[in-house]
């Protein structure tokens, strides 16, 4: 399992990409959607809502268990992805391509989260 070196992680097991225009997306790493088994239904934030790094922001139910989405960053959600609303499976097929889960745009500048390498030896236990 590889970790994209361009991404940030939290230790919630989310990813964020690099700011652009002020907006990062972020999704689930591997790690979490195979420890989750297959997802059944998501459930993401609004656009228009904040959401606050560190805080419950959706959930994700697979046919293991239920599962909250932290956000990693604060800010305001600019766009949520409807694929994976509509087509759950997409976070376990492509969780840092298609299965990405919202986009935010960012207050402030994001801390404590890992680079790959850091996320790597921590996934490893």
């Amino acid at each position: 399992m590889s970790n994209p070196q361009q991404l940030r992680y939290s230790k919630e097991h989310e990813w964020l990409s690099a700011v652009e225009d002020g907006v990062a997306t972020i999704g689930i790493t591997e790690h979490a959607a195979n420890a989750l088994g297959d997802i059944v239904y998501v459930q993401l934030p609004t656009v228009g809502d904040t959401v606050t790094a560190g805080e419950e922001c959706g959930e994700l139910e697979s046919t293991k268990s239920v599962s909250e989405l932290y956000s990693p960053v604060t800010g305001e959600v600019v766009e949520a992805n409807q694929d994976v609303v509509d087509d759950p499976s997409l976070v376990n097929t492509a969780p840092f391509e298609g299965g990405w889960l919202f986009k935010v745009r960012i207050a402030g500048e994001p801390e404590d989260l890992l680079t790959a390498d850091e996320y790597t030896a921590f996934t490893a236990g």
